[in-house]
């Protein structure tokens, strides 16, 4: 660093997580063996959004502004050997977006120092990473406290000449969740013909959309859960829970060239069928505290009161064909549970792994190799999936060392990998509930 021992920036508390409105304050530290003559000492704040159609390309082929303040600690003179600080403090903006880092582009903000110096001698520069957490109520969101359900079903031919009808049902307990909490899954497969089924799958799925002029969309799936099948004949049930992980929440709201969505997808294999129940990640979790009830009039008769504990919730029937609802409703059809095989949140003695932030810095499966992610977006005649470790902005984390968790409880997630998934991407929210295909009728309850 030429004449200059130290040249960095701090900031206070050692704070590395701020909201939008809020104060970020440090101090550019600077010690010399020399005296050291400069025009200007300078800190910018700046905060950008950048992406490209291309993987992990630092060139950007789309770019917005969310910050840029840039203050003068310092003018004209000579800095003395020895230690110097210069205190710094910027304002945040109400509506800016959280911190955000893909493999097709990034939402960064951070603090930059410059030391100008006269002609003909070497400037000095350094910067450090700041993150934005801009948090997502979900008690703001419509029937967020809903649960979120979809049916589908599919006739299908067996052994040539045999036909079959089978139904495939969905729900969530709720429509919105937090990292740290859990998902109740509830399925329900009718099977009415001689075949058994293959397995039943559920996954967690993060969509992120990249808005450039041919739209590139990066699907993961975040968590997995296999099932047995079903048997000819047979009506069966499948409970089961996904634990959210540390995950950026829905929408990205202040960016309008990255978005993010998260999709429960419950698949069948053999005879395929699928369905979608698009969900929220937020960052305050839903409030199902009941109402406090008014006060009873003195005399008046006390109603019973009802238990606080949530009953199960019973989704509405969806439409019946071939008179399946009808047998099931009658009870003409012998129910099963359906065992779970494997869950991507299991250790090998099959007890479900608590919520430890580390967990989530190790591969979550196999990770396709650089050949593979590229033949996935080689097509161009649609707009690209393509399949990558991803990351989301998580402990800070300085230079090459390891990260670092931060000391605020809603932090973003470490980088972590993924395995390979079907290139077909689900359905919007508005697809899901207005789709017209025979094959995938769902509907949100």
């Amino acid at each position: 660093m030429g004449k200059l021992q130290e040249f960095e920036i701090t900031f206070t508390n050692n704070k590395v997580v701020y909201n939008p409105g809020e104060s970020i304050s440090g101090t550019v530290r600077i010690k010399t063996h020399h005296s050291l003559q400069f025009k200007a000492i300078k800190v910018n704040c700046v905060g950008s959004c950048g992406i490209s159609s291309k993987l992990n390309d630092a060139t950007w082929m789309l770019e917005e502004k969310y910050l840029s303040s840039t203050l003068s600690v310092a003018d004209k003179g000579t800095l003395s050997a020895g230690e110097h600080s210069f205190p710094f403090q910027f304002v945040i903006p109400a509506s800016v977006p959280t911190s955000f880092e893909g493999p097709f582009g990034k939402i960064l903000y951070q603090i930059r120092a410059f030391i100008d110096t006269p002609r003909f001698s070497k400037d000095y520069k350094t910067q450090r990473p700041f993150y934005l957490l801009n948090v997502l109520n979900l008690n703001e969101l419509p029937d967020v406290e809903q649960p979120s359900c979809a049916v589908t079903t599919k006739k299908f031919t067996y052994l040539l000449v045999r036909t079959g009808t089978l139904m495939l049902k969905a729900c969530s307990d709720l429509r919105g969740y937090t990292p740290g909490q859990v998902i109740k899954l509830s399925t329900e497969i009718h099977n009415k013909s001689g075949k058994d089924t293959g397995y039943v799958m559920a996954s967690l799925i993060q969509r992120v959309s990249y808005k450039t002029k041919r739209p590139v969309f990066d699907l993961r799936p975040i968590a997995q859960v296999e099932g047995a099948g079903v048997k000819g004949g047979k009506h069966a049930e499948w409970r089961e829970q996904i634990i959210v992980p540390p995950l950026p929440q829905s929408g990205l709201t202040g960016c309008s060239l990255i978005d993010i969505e998260y999709f429960i997808q419950v698949s069948l294999k053999s005879p395929e069928a699928v369905v979608t129940l698009p969900i929220y990640i937020g960052n305050i979790a839903v409030n199902l505290t009941p109402s406090i009830p008014h006060p009873i009039a003195q005399g008046a008769p006390v109603p019973a009161m009802p238990s606080l504990s949530p009953g199960p919730i019973v989704p509405s029937a969806p439409p019946a064909e071939d008179g399946l609802e009808g047998e099931l409703c009658a009870g003409g059809v012998d129910s099963e549970e359906i065992p779970t095989k494997s869950h991507s949140q299991q250790d090998p003695s099959g007890v479900t792994l608590s919520m430890y932030p580390s967990m989530f810095g190790q591969a979550s499966g196999p990770l396709p190799s650089q050949s593979q992610q590229a033949g996935q977006c080689s097509d161009g005649s649609a707009p690209l999936f393509c399949l990558s470790t991803g990351a989301t902005i998580p402990f800070f984390t300085d230079g090459n060392t390891t990260p670092v968790p931060t000391s605020c409880p809603l932090i973003l997630p470490p980088e972590y990998s993924t395995w390979e998934y079907p290139l077909e991407p689900p359905p919007t929210y508005e697809e899901s509930c207005s789709s017209n295909d025979s094959s995938f009728n769902s509907s949100m309850r």
